[in-house]
């Protein structure tokens, strides 16, 4: 038994979710559109770049949560899920997990989109381990604030470590499949790093250490090409 992680967004769905939701945001006409739409399309580019200051991402993303209340805000979650995240799903994406949950190896998402908007994403996935950006929530509100460290680059190590001091599981045979180059700190700490449909830096980067590169956009998952480990029985 493995301990196999996944990114979510461009990895296990086929768009970003963090970016999509604020689209659907400015949709449905719940924030202002010039300055959000903007200020999304900025903060999106800044992570494609590598340069996100992720809490001043987060004092903006997390800012409509503070502004509506929970019951409204997990209506139009739920529709957001419905309309925007079900059709990009992968199949694929799929596929990887059943063969890693066949092994008898632990799932695990992590992701730098905050809890509110990937928890139901997970949960579509089956999967029931998550680290993510968590949103804090006092008094029967979202206050607009994080708890934490957020869930990105080095912080996403820190708390995969956390995680594991309060779990069964090691770090021994482990898998971490993204697309970004923004987690380059947690690909290189596992034993089987997959750059997954990756980013031109990643690419680059997985090419020169001859790690495996592998899509989720067509219509069937390469397994066997890379997981040659035995099945649990």
């Amino acid at each position: 038994m493995s301990l196999a992680i996944f990114d979510l967004d461009n990895t296990l769905i086929a768009n970003d979710s963090d970016y999509l939701w604020g689209q659907f945001l400015v949709d449905q006409g719940i924030v202002d559109k010039a300055y959000y739409e903007s200020r999304n399309a900025q903060f999106y580019q800044d992570y494609q770049h590598g340069n996100l200051d992720i809490v001043d991402f987060l004092d903006f993303s997390l800012k409509p949560l503070a502004d509506n209340l929970p019951k409204q805000l997990y209506e139009w979650r739920e529709q957001f899920i419905a309309e925007i995240i079900k059709p990009i799903l992968l199949k694929p994406a799929q596929q990887l997990i059943a063969k890693h949950r066949d092994r008898g190896d632990t799932l695990l998402v992590i992701t730098a989109t905050n809890r509110f908007v990937t928890q139901p994403i997970v949960d579509l996935y089956g999967i029931d381990n998550l680290l993510a950006t968590t949103p804090e929530f006092l008094d029967g509100r979202y206050t607009g604030k994080f708890t934490g460290v957020p869930c990105f680059q080095a912080g996403k190590v820190t708390l995969l470590q956390e995680w594991l001091a309060t779990s069964q599981e090691t770090m021994t045979g482990s898998w971490f499949y993204s697309d970004s180059h923004n987690d380059l700190p947690l690909l290189t700490l596992v034993d089987h790093p997959v750059a997954v449909d990756p980013d031109e830096k990643l690419a680059a980067f997985a090419t020169q250490a001859l790690w495996p590169i592998i899509s989720l956009r067509g219509d069937e998952c390469p397994l066997n090409h890379f997981i040659t480990q035995p099945v649990l029985t």
